[in-house]
């Protein structure tokens, strides 16, 4: 799995668990939906992603999105 791919499927993957958290559990966790978004957002612009800067030190190969 690629840098790309894997930043993906983990920002899916907050953004799923926190819409079933806020359903399930609290209305409180919608805001972890918000901040994935908005995190997602400001990282297509600025090219700053600290869930991408996590997986590279765990060793995670670079890669090209949709390629």
């Amino acid at each position: 799995m690629t840098l790309d791919k894997a930043v993906m499927a983990f920002a899916g993957f907050v953004v799923l668990a926190s819409l079933a958290l806020g359903y399930f559990v609290n209305p409180l966790w919608y805001w972890l939906t918000a901040f994935a978004g908005a995190n997602m957002f400001q990282a297509a612009f600025t090219g700053f992603c600290p869930a991408a800067m996590i997986f590279k030190k765990l060793g995670v190969k670079p890669g090209v999105s949709f390629k």
